[in-house]
Formats: structure tokens, C-alpha cells, sequence
């Protein structure tokens, strides 16, 4: 017979904002539980390093942060299962969620935290080499690229701010698309235009990653033309994939509305369309996505589901 687990508070995703939100929410007194889903500790596991989350002075590991962040949520009183969500139930309050184990979870408000994935290229080479040149996120990364040649690869508005603002760091950047012209904003495609350090190749799709060097490291990009099918090398030290990202909310689709696969939320707060549920991190954010925002947002999500219950309470004591 499958487990029953109660909670006041269950938070699916264990990133940067699922253990905020358990942090915040265990020092309340909510007993909360945490879903870890199919990575715990989030995309953070997979960054090597880390230089732009205050508090250190030093680079430090994204695995070794999210370790912390868990040690600290469990010292605490938060409680970590390793589970995944593949049935949820939002049709009425206490919301009921199923785990691939099987496992029953009766829960009086849920915070969702499960993320957003970059999208990646899937050619040779890039698995291979991500953290060792190949990067999702120029804001994340670019700063290691001071004064290195950098591709960016996408024609919509995230590659476009990705390469400009990589010119904060390289002087030598390429944006690469594999079609004619971008998809980007037009006051965006102007900037990047009027750019001198940036130039873009046309009508280019990247075959492969190429590493070389010892320890070894992105060296190049393979590109063959889309519309002759010429081959050519951009020799490159970093590569940026840009071609959009895509949250966890398949779960959601029939019960919360969606903003492209993002969760909508109430301006300024937390609280989605269903009382009771919050969203935080980078499920709902379409534009900073960042570890610290992330985090930020957890904070927020255990504040408006203290609040949220302390509301439910004193109604229930009312009408008693």
C-alpha cells in the first residue's frame, strides 16, 4: 500500500527557490515538504562554477551551493523526498498530488519551484563540453570570457541581449543564425547592428563543437550553410547557446494559466490563479532567471503562503 504524506506546505523543485521557500517556510513553523524532482538541487548542480552569488568572495561549485542550501532547509525542519510529481489534483483545497512512487501527498497550499531548462542544440560536441566553453546563460558565465572571442548561437531576443551583452567582456563576438534575419525585436536588432564589435553569420547552423587543448575546451564551431550546404569553422573560446528556454509546467497546462509555458503570477507576488498556489523561480520568470532571483522568489512564496494560511486559520476559527 502506497504512503500518505500531510503537509501545510509541499514545495515541488529543490533549486534555489524550492529551498528558500523551505528555509522560510520551516523557520515559520510549516513543517514543509520538498519534492526534489528529477534533479535535485536544480540547474545549479550543473554549473561548475560560480561567481556572481553573493556572499563569496572566492568562485565556489553550483553543486557545492545547493548541498548547503539543502543542509540548511533540513536543519531547519524542512523534510526532502526523493520523488517526482506525475499527477496533480488543484480542483479543490487540500490539493492532492501523486509521485512516481506512488506516494500521496495531501497538501494545504504548494509552491512550485520545478524550473525552466535551457534549450539546447543537440549536436556533437556540446554535452561534452558544457562548462568547459559551451554556456546557456551569458550573464551566468560571460565574465570568463573577458577579452575572449565568443559565438552566440539563436535569432530571437534572448541570443540578440546575449551578444550584446557579452560586449561587456569580448570584444570579438559572433552571433551565428541559421536563417536570413532575426526574429529578435527591432529595436534590439538595431543595437546589435549598429554594434562594432559584434558581427553576425547568416544563414549558418553549427554541426559541431569542437575541443581541443589540454585540460581540453571549446576550440571551435563546425557550420554548414542552410542554404548552399557549405561547410566552414568559426574558431571561438565560448559558445552561447540562446535559442530559448522551457520551464517545467506540463504538469500545469490544463489547471494554471500559462504565459508560454510559464506560470502566470499576481504582479508583484507569488500567488497564481489558485488560491492556496504560489509559483517561484525561474518556472514563472521569463527574464532574469538567475540563482539569486531564483532564491529571492522562494523567500517571497513562503511569506505569501504564511500569510495565505494565516488568513485560512482565522476564517476557520470565525466560522467555528
Amino acid at each position: 500500500m502506497s504512503a500518505t504524506h500531510s503537509t501545510r506546505m509541499l514545495i515541488l523543485g529543490s533549486g534555489p527557490a524550492g529551498l528558500s521557500a523551505a528555509i522560510y517556510g520551516a523557520r515559520a513553523g510549516l513543517a514543509p515538504i520538498v519534492v526534489q524532482g528529477m534533479q535535485p538541487g536544480g540547474q545549479l548542480t550543473i554549473t561548475t562554477d560560480v561567481e556572481n552569488y553573493p556572499g563569496f568572495r572566492d568562485v565556489i561549485q553550483g553543486p557545492w551551493l545547493m548541498e548547503q542550501m539543502q543542509a540548511q532547509a533540513e536543519h531547519v525542519g524542512a523534510q526532502m523526498m526523493y520523488d517526482q510529481i506525475v499527477d496533480v489534483d488543484l480542483s479543490e483545497r487540500p490539493f492532492r498530488l501523486r509521485g512516481d512512487s506512488g506516494t500521496l501527498y495531501v497538501a494545504d497550499t504548494l509552491v512550485i519551484c520545478t524550473g525552466a531548462q535551457a534549450k539546447w542544440l543537440g549536436v556533437e560536441g556540446e554535452e561534452h563540453l558544457q562548462g568547459k566553453g559551451v554556456s546557456a546563460c551569458a550573464t551566468c558565465d560571460g565574465f570568463f570570457y573577458r577579452g575572449k572571442k565568443v559565438v552566440v548561437i539563436g535569432g530571437g531576443n534572448t541570443a540578440v541581449e546575449e551578444a550584446l551583452y557579452l560586449t561587456n567582456h569580448s570584444h570579438d563576438v559572433t552571433l551565428i543564425h541559421r536563417r536570413d534575419s532575426l526574429r529578435a525585436e527591432k529595436i534590439l536588432q538595431e543595437r546589435l547592428k549598429a554594434h562594432p564589435n559584434i558581427k553576425i553569420l547568416w544563414n549558418k547552423a553549427v554541426e559541431r563543437f569542437v575541443g581541443g587543448g589540454t585540460p581540453e575546451g571549446l576550440v571551435g564551431v563546425d557550420l554548414i550553410d542552410t542554404v548552399t550546404g557549405e561547410k566552414s569553422h568559426e574558431a571561438t573560446d565560448g559558445g552561447f547557446v540562446a535559442i530559448g528556454h522551457h520551464p517545467a509546467t506540463e504538469l500545469f497546462a490544463d489547471s494554471l494559466p500559462l504565459d508560454e509555458g510559464y506560470i502566470l503570477v499576481e504582479k508583484g507576488t507569488t500567488r497564481t490563479a489558485i488560491p492556496g498556489v504560489f509559483a517561484a523561480g525561474d518556472v514563472t520568470d521569463k527574464i532574469y532567471r538567475q540563482a539569486v532571483t531564483a532564491a529571492g522568489m522562494g523567500c517571497m512564496a513562503a511569506l505569501d503562503v504564511e500569510k495565505f494560511l494565516a488568513e485560512q486559520d482565522f476564517e476557520e476559527l470565525v466560522d467555528a
